[in-house]
């Protein structure tokens, strides 16, 4: 026996060891972190307008990646140019939408059913990179394809569909936040194809960075003119320091800290361990708000999720979701 090469062979365990452990702790970190935006959301609308909100959240997010954005540049890699600010506006015309319809969605049904249906942005991205990504479309020819999006679709319209009116007795929910929570679930999954450009390109710091200046850019004349830009001046001192949390934990921190367990421990892995944000949220939303599913929204959320789970596992790797789907 070589007693020469135990040693190294401890020491690549142990640097494996510490790695996983790492990366378990990041994913985890990002499971409960990113349980909470619709939460953080759904109490901000009390104080703050869907415009402004969104608008404070992102200015907040871009100061905060600013100090990592400006390091990165510091040690080289790819320009921050014309050329990549204009590789990153096209994914932030969805990326607006998404944003500012998410909030709207939230007047609608609670944080916690949200989060279930948001789920359902796995089957959409998929469906968009199939249509992006022609050498990829082999992916749809999968049983496990066409069964994880056929039962996402249902359960993501059933979680949505037997939520309860709270503005009349009707058993469902009104049809323009129906529309609204599927339009905001659709621009999320369009921008998680188009930012894989820019991602693979810049790399996430450099494209989240851009991606955050554009996105405040593009929502403070939104803001101007259908929000109230003046609203942290009304808003209180509590509801200035959630949302200033909810930016720099569930926008900045999350994206980091996701880039550390794909890092540690795959995209695959990562990915499925992203499907318990919607039982977290749940319990944490019926804990403060008081929220409760119906039996026919727990049996179409077990659906969605059944199916999304199915999606990602046979999903082409354009459809990875990456840190910037925040």
């Amino acid at each position: 026996m070589n007693y020469k090469t135990l040693p190294a062979h401890s020491d690549a365990a142990s640097v494996r060891s510490a790695n996983l452990s790492k990366g378990y702790s990041a994913v985890f970190a990002t499971v409960f972190i990113w349980s909470m935006p619709s939460l953080f959301m759904f109490y901000l609308n009390r104080y703050y307008d869907p415009w402004a909100q969104n608008f404070y959240r992102y200015s907040v997010a871009c100061i905060a990646i600013a100090p990592l954005l400006f390091y990165q540049i510091r040690r080289g890699g790819p320009r921050i140019d014309m050329r990549a600010v204009k590789l990153c506006l096209l994914p932030c015309l969805p990326n607006v939408v998404h944003q500012v319809t998410q909030v709207m969605a939230l007047f609608y049904i609670g944080p916690g059913v949200y989060t279930i249906f948001s789920r359902a942005s796995v089957i959409f991205t998929a469906l968009l990179a199939l249509a992006f990504f022609p050498e990829e479309r082999a992916v749809i020819r999968q049983w496990q394809f066409q069964l994880g999006t056929l039962l996402g679709l249902i359960g993501a319209f059933g979680v949505i569909w037997f939520q309860a009116n709270a503005n009349s007795h009707d058993q469902h929910i009104a049809l323009p936040g129906l529309f609204i929570a599927f339009t905001a679930t659709f621009c999320w999954a369009l921008y998680g194809v188009l930012i894989k450009r820019p991602s693979a390109e810049l790399g996430s710091i450099r494209s989240f960075g851009l991606v955050s200046f554009i996105t405040s850019a593009l929502l403070f004349p939104l803001t101007l003119a259908f929000g109230k830009i003046g609203t942290p001046f009304q808003a209180g001192l509590q509801a200035n320091l959630v949302l200033i949390i909810s930016a720099v934990t569930c926008i900045t921190l999350a994206h980091v800290l996701y880039y550390v367990a794909i890092r540690e421990i795959g995209v695959a892995l990562s990915q499925s361990l992203q499907l318990l944000c919607p039982a977290i949220a749940m319990a944490l939303s019926a804990w403060i708000f008081g929220e409760r599913l119906t039996h026919a929204q727990l049996w179409s959320a077990g659906i969605l999720l059944i199916g999304a789970f199915l999606a990602m596992r046979t999903k082409p790797i354009a459809t990875a979701e990456t840190a910037e789907n925040i």
